[in-house]
């Protein structure tokens, strides 16, 4: 009876948001990578739970805490991009979809060592983060941009791995 083609807007997004495993809209890879199965797998046990349950509740909070996480570090590769002068580019560098292939099978080693390193040296992920596979597509991307090693100067001086110390960033270096 209502002829408002606005009127569905707010479920629409709603839906969206709950198939959005990653933070981007209408991803549609976002059960290929592990880590995207993990969460999809939480929301589908959580959907099947009482929402007034302590177990719902739980859940609910372990998927908003991965989901922030996941945008944090993200955001953390592209305040790293943009300082690297890839402003207009970031967020193609960081878009990575089902369809997305390494650049060249020879790369793929050196990818994963300095995603490797990154991980180890830096605090562009936190402590508890495991690797994901989303990010050596990135790494692959800037190893054909030769700009990896920069990339990784950066974020070591910009989060460094400090005994103790959590994830805040530090100023850039002049």
């Amino acid at each position: 009876s209502n002829n408002n083609p606005y009127a569905s807007f707010g479920a629409t997004l709603a839906r969206d948001e709950e198939q959005n495993l990653w933070s981007t809209p209408h991803d549609v890879t976002h059960t290929e990578a592990d880590d995207d199965r993990v969460l999809y797998n939480m929301i589908v046990v959580r959907n099947q739970l009482d929402k007034d349950s302590e177990e719902w509740q739980k859940l609910n909070y372990d998927i908003y805490t991965l989901r922030q996480t996941r945008k944090e570090v993200r955001s953390r590769w592209k305040h790293i991009l943009e300082d690297l002068g890839f402003q207009k580019e970031a967020d193609s560098l960081l878009s990575v979809t089902k369809l997305s292939i390494i650049s060249d099978s020879q790369n793929m080693s050196k990818a994963r060592d300095i995603l490797l390193k990154l991980s180890e040296e830096t605090n562009i992920f936190p402590t508890s983060w495991e690797l994901s596979e989303r990010y050596l597509f990135v790494v692959d991307r800037l190893i054909a941009l030769d700009a990896a090693d920069e990339f990784f100067r950066m974020a070591s001086a910009v989060y460094p791995k400090r005994p103790g110390a959590d994830e805040g960033p530090r100023a850039l270096p002049s």
